[in-house]
């Protein structure tokens, strides 16, 4: 692909005339309760799958997709267009679609013309999931030079360097020249093939990585988890780059057990009548079937041992900075301490099969009470940073509240939550000029409120960044917001460097001298709802709301700030009774567990902000981790709900609570 890659016009789905010439299948299964649809590599024919499709069990049937040029097709052309050639096979798939439902998995080149055939066929009902097979992702350049340019000699030297081809077709002249030629054909088609950055398909996607791939990392397949909204993961083969044909004993297995787990999830939903899954049972359902097969998860389930994780694989000075806390840490562990004083009173046959979990905050309808904490600079967790986590967050329905100093611009963010709601925390400048800016570009990036924080005008004394002499933002991480914004860019000079721009960051992103005053300045600025972020103090409450405050949050900023403060769940009741019951209120700081998010909407909370954990599942795995832990969460806490006897959010009030010695 081009270095610069755009969105490709996708051609729309046309019915094929006949649908067998586009589709061979080698081993037909009439009762086949699947059917998985294969894409060859390039220069590859359908005969490239006869040994899977016979490793299958009889209840999966394979059918290979038949490129233009070769086999029985070798009158036609070879392939111009990968598009194109998706809207054929779609045409095909959907000509003769008999309830079954579909998978499709492409190799190599042909991983891309099965993305592009997934994504037409969402408007016949879909794909299951999607298979690729050592592909690098869509919008990602191939760097390859044009197999033009490169003499018969040379290329089939490559050839033998990559496997997949017995030495005896390529040592025959006939045989190798016809390789040659169909790879040549295949290759330009490859090369003017334009992903878009932003092109994704419903289905879940897993890809299929060989260990000894001379081709692809496993650092460049976590490129393909943007281009999907149904989740992504990452399955080991062994072998090289040809291993998914080569080695069809061992990733036949593979393919049968993601299309069993998919076929009995989609039974069970429609057993319930549901449209699509339930997402609380789902993740135990797809655990427990995952250990039927012998694999387990990734990264914890249990919330709370994320940071031990966390610790030993991210930068020690990084994870510093996510972990640390001011001061002797008392805050932080007071702020643990309030959710494990007290208890949860279970209640028994309540009737309660699956509770309401959704709540309305400033006229806006959220599948959840919780949202991702505005946690800064997240790139020193996962390159991808924030732009991970909102497509993370808009898999699983989170709100994400984006953090001023992100280190990804507040467009890129929204970009990539697509759809998820999102709301935008600020810290206000001393330069009103590009705290307006960054509310203006807030507004116009569809972001649904502005969370001002008020508790950090002053940087709290936390040893652990101290010790290390870190700082993210010094660094030039955590300041995007700052350098894309105009304002910010007109108050320096001309030829100002990375030090000048990191010093008129540091001069301006914060102001010590703020008052209630510049709440209501912020007030009259915008028309989006306004949520005071750092409250403790009823009183300080009370004057959020007179001088324009919409809702407040109740948070110790994650211990960061001040040494030896009131626990927020301690807070959480005085706040609550001095804005009274209509007032939206929300809380951070120490939330680690579905039953903690409970503690806090019994003890007057519309919903929390989720912090730490969420950054700790990034530094694990990129926008997997944190979706695995997001999935885990909303698990934890609908379970809870449901143990607590509670059909909906309304039904958590402080007779769910006992202290924790039980009086």
């Amino acid at each position: 692909m081009t270095n610069t890659p755009t969105a490709a016009p996708v051609p729309p789905a046309r019915p094929a005339a006949d649908p067998s010439r586009w589709l061979r299948t080698p081993h037909p299964r009439g009762s086949a309760a699947a059917r998985l649809v294969c894409f060859p590599h390039a220069g590859g024919t359908a005969n490239a799958f006869t040994a899977l499709s016979a490793a299958l069990p009889e209840d999966i049937e394979l059918a290979a997709v038949q490129y233009p040029g070769r086999q029985d097709r070798r009158r036609e052309p070879c392939a111009q267009d990968l598009c194109e050639l998706a809207s054929e096979v779609a045409g095909a798939l959907a000509g003769r679609a008999d309830g079954r439902p579909l998978f499709l998995l492409g190799h190599s080149m042909g991983a891309l013309v099965a993305f592009e055939t997934a994504r037409l066929l969402e408007e016949h009902g879909g794909v299951q999931r999607l298979f690729v097979s050592a592909a690098r992702p869509p919008a990602q350049d191939w760097e390859e030079p044009d197999l033009t340019g490169v003499g018969d000699e040379e290329l089939t030297a490559g050839l033998r360097r990559l496997g997949g081809i017995p030495e005896p077709l390529l040592a025959d002249p006939e045989t190798a020249g016809e390789i040659l030629r169909l790879l040549r054909a295949d290759h330009r088609a490859l090369l003017r093939h334009h992903g878009a950055p932003d092109a994704r398909v419903a289905a879940p996607l897993t890809v299929l990585l060989a260990s000894a791939d001379p081709k692809n990392t496993r650092e460049q397949m976590g490129g393909w988890a943007r281009h999907t909204a149904g989740g992504h993961e990452i399955a080991a083969l062994a072998g090289g780059h040809f291993a998914l044909l080569e080695r069809p004993g061992e990733s036949a297995p593979l393919l049968t057990g993601r299309i069993r787990e998919d076929l009995v999830g989609a039974a069970v939903s429609a057993r319930a009548g549901t449209a699509g899954p339930e997402p609380l049972p789902d993740l135990v359902r797809e655990l427990m079937l995952a250990g039927l097969a012998g694999r387990t998860p990734g990264l914890p389930t249990d919330l709370t041992a994320l940071e031990a994780a966390a610790r030993a694989v991210m930068a020690p000075e990084a994870f510093a900075y996510v972990s640390g806390t001011a001061g002797s840490g008392a805050t932080g562990r007071a702020g643990r301490a309030a959710f494990d004083r007290r208890a949860l009173v279970p209640r028994m046959l309540r009737g309660t099969r699956r509770a309401d979990t959704s709540v309305t905050l400033f006229g806006q309808r959220l599948p959840v009470p919780v949202l991702l904490a505005p946690l800064a600079a997240q790139q020193v967790a996962h390159p991808e940073g924030e732009s991970a986590t909102a497509r993370a967050a808009a898999a699983t329905g989170v709100p994400m509240v984006v953090s001023t100093f992100a280190s990804r611009t507040l467009e890129e963010v929204a970009r990539a939550a697509g759809d998820g709601p999102r709301w935008f925390q600020l810290y206000l400048p001393s330069d009103r000029a590009v705290g307006e800016s960054l509310v203006r570009r807030a507004e116009a990036s569809g972001y649904g409120a502005i969370v001002v924080t008020v508790d950090a005008t002053h940087l709290g004394f936390r040893p652990a960044e101290l010790d290390s002499g870190y700082s993210p933002f010094l660094r030039g991480t955590g300041i995007a917001n700052f350098t894309s914004d105009p304002a910010f860019r007109a108050g320096l000079p001309a030829d100002a460097d990375t030090t000048a721009t990191v010093l008129r960051w540091a001069q301006i992103s914060t102001d010590p001298t703020l008052t209630w005053e510049d709440l209501a300045w912020l007030r009259r600025l915008t028309r989006l709802p306004l949520v005071v972020k750092g409250i403790l103090h009823p009183e300080d409450a009370r004057l959020a709301l007179e001088h324009g405050a919409d809702g407040v949050v109740v948070s110790t900023h994650g211990g960061r700030q001040l040494d030896g403060a009131v626990a927020a769940l301690d807070a959480l009741a005085a706040v609550r009774a001095a804005v009274g019951p209509d007032v939206p209120v929300l809380m951070d700081s120490g939330v680690r567990t579905g039953s903690d998010v409970v503690k806090a909407l019994a003890l007057g909370a519309d919903a929390v902000l989720y912090g730490r954990p969420y950054v700790y599942g990034l530094g694990l795995d990129g926008e997997r981790g944190v979706r695995h832990v997001l999935r885990c969460l909303l698990t934890d806490l609908g379970l809870a709900l449901a143990l607590t006897g509670c059909a909906s959010l309304a039904d958590a009030g402080p007779h769910l609570l006992v202290d924790g010695d039980g009086r």
